[in-house]
């Protein structure tokens, strides 16, 4: 096809309006668009072919012959381009929205949380990627993604779903009688971190402290750690969210906390965004919270940095 050859797109949808519905001012309403406007292009595409399309019969107007001919082609053009959008439109809806996080973010927050979305939107289906892995974002793969960075590295305009304090947790079988003022004596424990972190070394790194022998670390995926924590198998550093309810339940113990240091922050590919992406971005900014508790003598604010 010489795409060259075809008159302007608009001029072809004004036309078309005005030959379904026999009238330049109810075309010009179902355009959303003033009947100057509708005139004009009908007079360019007239102007473009060089015959006349719709001609004046008293206070109305016809179609000529050729017009006639032209609007029933565009007719069964249009209605072929219309199926085809709709068809792309229903496929687009029935396309999963595909959310990435955290394993730890996934199992300890979001899942106790989705069953009521999916009750406010039965017609979304949602794609949970859980994974330590930052996936890419980009139109036609990941919807929304949900990442982690402490508040030492500020970002204009993000919308956070989560802000908690992170605190060093462990369970009482394992930590019960050390002195939980003393920093360094938690370099004596084995810590558990999530798969692709340095978490351990980073948090000893953080509060000024060199541990005089090698971490005990154990890695593995972020939703193992918390029943591996409550079973007394290693302490870790994890979002006060996350291990709320324990810490009220006396099941783990707080050892060192770090107000509001941990954000969680909601990330959509640029351009486009769906619309079922939209409402589920949009339920999650509705589930917003801020997680602290201070516990007099277990914190360190944050250096500037």
């Amino acid at each position: 096809m010489d795409w060259m050859k075809l008159p302007p797109l608009n001029s072809l949808r004004a036309f078309s309006a005005v030959a379904e519905a026999g009238s330049y001012t109810l075309a010009a309403s179902r355009l959303n668009v003033t009947q100057a406007a509708v005139s004009q292009q009908v007079k360019a595409l007239e102007k473009h072919l060089g015959v006349a399309l719709v001609a004046r019969v008293g206070r109305g107007i016809e179609l000529t012959d050729g017009g006639a001919r032209l609007a029933r082609e565009l007719g069964i053009g249009f209605e072929i381009i219309g199926r085809g959008v709709e068809r792309m439109s229903e496929d687009a809806a029935r396309r999963p929205v595909q959310v990435t996080m955290s394993p730890a973010f996934a199992v300890e927050w979001l899942l106790p949380r989705i069953a009521e979305f999916q009750r406010e939107h039965p017609e979304i289906t949602l794609m949970l990627n859980p994974t330590s892995e930052v996936m890419e974002l980009r139109s036609g793969g990941i919807d929304v993604a949900i990442r982690y960075h402490d508040r030492r590295q500020p970002r204009k305009g993000e919308e956070t779903v989560l802000v908690s304090d992170m605190i060093v947790v462990g369970a009482p079988s394992l930590v019960g009688g050390r002195d939980l003022n003393d920093p360094a004596s938690l370099a004596e424990l084995p810590w558990l971190q999530e798969l692709g972190t340095n978490e351990a070394a980073d948090w000893f790194t953080y509060h000024g402290l060199i541990p005089k022998n090698p971490l005990a670390v154990n890695h593995m995926p972020g939703n193992l750690i918390m029943a591996a924590v409550r079973r007394g198998d290693g302490i870790t550093y994890t979002a006060r969210a996350f291990f709320q309810e324990d810490l009220e339940s006396g099941k783990v113990i707080e050892l060192f906390s770090d107000q509001l240091f941990g954000l969680y922050c909601i990330k959509t590919p640029p351009g486009h965004q769906r619309p079922e992406a939209k409402t589920f971005v949009e339920w999650l900014k509705s589930k917003a919270q801020t997680v602290s508790v201070h516990v007099e003598g277990s914190s360190k604010d944050p250096e500037p940095g």
